[in-house]
């Protein structure tokens, strides 16, 4: 099975009022853990990209990884840039394979987002690509993303509709109430559903995405105290509040703090266990076998896409 797009996924998602996982890629081990768990669900993938993975690992290291992915499991899995900033590297990613890119411009003037997007968009349609826009700004920090709280900002659904109008994107990513990284809330979370649900309103059947959405799950961040970690105080998303956003114009939901909070509980609980041991598999093997469940958890108990590849 080739790599697909997300059109027929996030209908069909829109419409039994569930989302895809969107989980963030590094390398062999995680690329792995994901993709077993979801062929064990039978779920449908979206594998997504940061500019920050790209440099460390490499494009074509990248996308031949998830080409032995398509090969071992035959699920229909969507290859997509997380937050592409800039044309070029948008346009490098569409001509590279990938079938789905992400263009971030809210950190600019909305007139001027729209321009980006518009020119992303035209480019990826004229070679069958999906684009995801972004409006609002999330804050936290993820890779090259760094947004200050106090810059944050929740999206407005009267610009969200101008915006999808205007720009032709085919999902579009909002500001809720959610927050990237690990450190998310100095308070309880608390979801904007009544922006989530006149969003759906002004824009119906259209595919809303969430990032910053890992709940940063608390027996990882405990293991990582037991072992010499300091991760006081990390709180993320309450998976309730997740699924209810999966049921209405949510179809997409983005997982990248949960994965890396697994594998580096298990790899240090793996030299804390064995300190002489500098076999990679040794630690890298059980690490994937932790982010195998965290993904079957999200599929089955967050996301409700389990069977519907």
């Amino acid at each position: 099975m080739p790599l697909v797009g997300t059109k027929e996924m996030f209908s069909k998602a829109y419409k039994e009022g569930y989302a895809i996982g969107a989980f963030n890629v590094n390398n062999m081990e995680i690329i792995q853990g994901i993709t077993e768990a979801a062929k064990e669900e039978n779920a449908p993938l979206i594998l997504q990209v940061s500019a920050g993975a790209r440099k460390y690992a490499n494009h074509t290291y990248l996308v031949k990884l998830v080409e032995a992915a398509l090969i071992e499991t035959n699920l229909p899995i969507c290859l997509h840039l997380d937050h592409g900033d800039s044309f070029e590297l948008c346009k490098s990613c569409i001509d590279g394979g990938f079938t789905s890119v992400m263009i971030d411009g809210s950190h600019l003037a909305f007139e001027d987002n729209i321009a980006l997007t518009r020119k992303v968009v035209e480019y990826a349609h004229a070679h069958n690509v999906v684009v995801e826009g972004e409006l609002g700004r999330l804050a936290g920090v993820e890779d090259e993303v760094k947004v200050a709280e106090e810059h944050a900002f929740y999206t407005d659904p009267a610009e969200a509709q101008e915006f999808v109008e205007k720009t032709g994107v085919d999902s579009l990513a909002i500001a809720i109430g959610t927050s990237h990284g690990a450190y998310k809330f100095k308070s309880e979370p608390m979801l904007r559903f009544d922006i989530l649900e006149e969003v759906g309103r002004r824009l119906p059947n259209f595919p809303i995405v969430l990032h910053g959405a890992s709940s940063v799950l608390p027996e990882y961040v405990d293991m990582i105290n037991k072992f010499g970690g300091k991760m006081p105080g990390a709180k993320g998303v309450p998976e309730d509040m997740l699924r209810k956003a999966a049921s209405m114009a949510v179809c997409k939901i983005n997982i990248d703090s949960d994965l890396r909070l697994a594998m580096t509980a298990l790899i240090r609980k793996s030299f804390a266990e064995d300190p002489a041991n500098f076999d990679p598999r040794k630690y890298l093997a059980p690490a994937r076998d932790a982010i195998r469940s965290v993904v079957r958890h999200k599929l089955v108990n967050v996301l409700g896409c389990n069977g519907k590849a």
